[in-house]
């Protein structure tokens, strides 16, 4: 799932590939129009198949929203291992700069936001966590890394590791979800949403820390 999620092609079908056709189609369906209200037939007629073959592999549309937010949650783990390959496991330009991807990856994946972050995604993430648990692919897991690694080298208890990074990680989809829904103009002229999660994030590693 790319800015621009790569087409689809109906050749994938024909070399078996047909599930991952249909994923790809609906999620190209999705960013196109902004909203995840297609029907099964749209999605295969994206990909070059007959209306009945979207049923080999998913039970009903919601089975293959599903799993299209189990190809966003893949995506968004891929390229936040990108950003923390570019810095010193337990930096804080690490975390920091995780922190700032996580925000701006929700803001540009508007059409995605309740298949990622609502109840399907919620259900997609659980069935991936129980399948892929040894890999944890969600992203989240690589900022607790991050995290832990943070504490071990400020010499800080580090099995709040997980709690420290879940604060971190609603503060930047909670930011990200009012900038989508509000105008935050109205409230803060000229707000810059980076440096609200910067700010709070160093805020959360100086209470870790002790305060100083």
């Amino acid at each position: 799932m790319e800015n621009a999620v790569k087409k689809s092609d109906a050749a994938a079908y024909h070399h078996g590939d047909l599930r991952n056709a249909l994923i790809i189609a609906a999620a190209e369906l999705i960013e196109e129009s902004g909203s995840d209200d297609f029907a099964m037939t749209d999605a295969a007629r994206r990909a070059g198949v007959s209306n009945a073959a979207p049923y080999r592999h998913f039970c009903d549309r919601d089975d293959l929203l599903r799993a299209v937010a189990e190809l966003g949650y893949f995506d968004l783990s891929s390229k936040m291992n990108q950003v923390a390959e570019q810095f010193e496991v337990g930096s804080t330009e690490s975390i920091l700069e995780m922190g700032k991807f996580y925000l701006h990856y929700v803001l540009e994946k508007k059409a995605f936001f309740d298949l990622m972050w609502g109840e399907r995604g919620s259900t997609a993430l659980q069935r991936l966590d129980a399948e892929y648990a040894h890999m944890r692919t969600n992203g989240f897991w690589m900022l607790v890394n991050q995290v832990e690694a943070w504490l071990e080298r400020e010499s800080v208890d580090a099995s709040k590791a997980a709690d420290l990074a879940l604060r971190m990680w609603a503060m930047s989809i909670g930011t990200a979800h009012m900038a989508l829904n509000y105008d935050l103009d109205f409230y803060v002229e000229g707000i810059d949403l980076d440096d609200i999660v910067v700010s709070s994030t160093l805020a959360f590693l100086r209470g870790a820390r002790g305060g100083d």
